[in-house]
């Protein structure tokens, strides 16, 4: 496939400018000469006989034909001066684009540390900079958290895998002094670790590529659907749970809210000390607090990646980064905060539904 020539833009700034500079000059010279042809054709003198050097004064067809030949010489020039500084100028002018355009190439190249970071007077290009280097922040965050996330999720699932082929090496070794029971326990409790990180990554995987139908859902309620079993393993735990609800209906998915409700509190009573309160209140505000250790704020704003460990190194870390995947999906916001006297607060804001 045979392109066309290419025609840039500089060079189509460069011949407007000069298009524009030769109409105009061609526009003011054709009203001069049509003045001169209104103009009645009477005899011309000079109010003074001693201004004439030649003798007689030139006709109006002399001054038509002089007002012609200067006004082709003032179009060339023009023509001259339009084609250089129009080619200087737009050269100016496209400046910025060009680095814009650099920086797209390294982009594309692989090379997201580049930014452009235009200065001076703010116009389009300095506001296309701007969104340019934005986009570019944000794609190597995503770049960086997957490539975090691949080398941990191989990680992970790798793990289970190698204590299971580890616990069956032993067996197989010494069949006669294992504990067949403890040995399939041990081995259930590791393979239900890594079913648990798989469907998890899947859900987060099904989260990233359909959308989401939301309903009129009341938290309330779907904290007390979700009681039950949170009752039961808090009890199991040796913690107290506590409960204050209020009615806050927001739109969103039911399934997705009784995740990510689960998870919040399994997460407070895992990894909290004895006390773990759970309120909903208007505005579509869930809040999920426990009590314990005393938390680094920055360790606590990585508790939302995929992976990432609780302070005492247990778990997969996908719980905390499941449910800000649902909030995000909901349009909502999460906010995890370390507790002055200890342990974590998690706080949750829906939409609340449109009266």
């Amino acid at each position: 496939m045979t392109r066309r020539p290419r025609l840039t833009v500089r060079l189509r700034l460069t011949l407007s400018y000069t298009g524009l500079l030769v109409v105009s000059g061609a526009a003011v010279s054709g009203i001069i000469w049509l003045v001169f042809r209104i103009v009645p054709n009477y005899p011309l003198t000079a109010a003074n006989p001693r201004d004439l050097r030649s003798g007689q004064p030139p006709s109006r067809a002399e001054i038509l034909d002089l007002v012609v030949k200067l006004s082709a010489w003032t179009l060339g020039f023009l023509a001259i001066v339009g084609l250089v500084g129009g080619w200087i100028l737009a050269g100016r002018m496209l400046k910025p684009l060009q680095e814009i355009t650099a920086a797209a190439r390294r982009a594309a190249t692989g090379s997201l540390d580049h930014r452009i970071g235009l200065t001076g007077i703010r116009d389009e290009f300095t506001d296309l900079s701007d969104t340019f280097d934005e986009m570019l922040d944000r794609l190597q965050l995503s770049f960086e958290q997957y490539r975090r996330f691949a080398a941990n999720a191989s990680h992970e699932l790798r793990t289970p895998h190698a204590v299971m082929k580890t616990m069956l090496d032993v067996a197989q070794a010494d069949p006669g002094h294992q504990d067949v029971p403890q040995l399939v326990q041990r081995l259930a409790e590791t393979n239900q670790r890594g079913i648990d990180i798989v469907e998890t990554l899947l859900s987060l995987t099904a989260l990233d590529n359909r959308e989401v139908e939301v309903d009129p859902v009341d938290l309330s309620a779907v904290v007390r659907s979700a009681w039950p079993a949170l009752s039961a393993e808090a009890t199991e735990a040796g913690a107290t749970l506590s409960s204050e609800l209020s009615e806050s209906v927001v739109e969103g998915n039911d399934v997705l809210l009784h995740q990510l409700v689960t998870n919040l509190a399994q997460n407070a009573i895992r990894h909290g000390g004895g006390t773990v309160s759970v309120r909903v209140s208007g505005g579509g505000r869930l809040v999920v607090r426990n009590d314990g250790g005393i938390l680094d704020p920055a360790r606590v704003r990585t508790f939302v990646e995929p992976f990432a460990k609780d302070r005492y190194g247990t778990g997969h870390g996908l719980g905390l980064a499941l449910v800000n995947r649902i909030v995000e999906v909901h349009h909502g916001r999460l906010e995890l905060a370390a507790n002055p006297d200890g342990g974590l607060t998690a706080t949750v804001v829906l939409p609340e539904l449109e009266s």
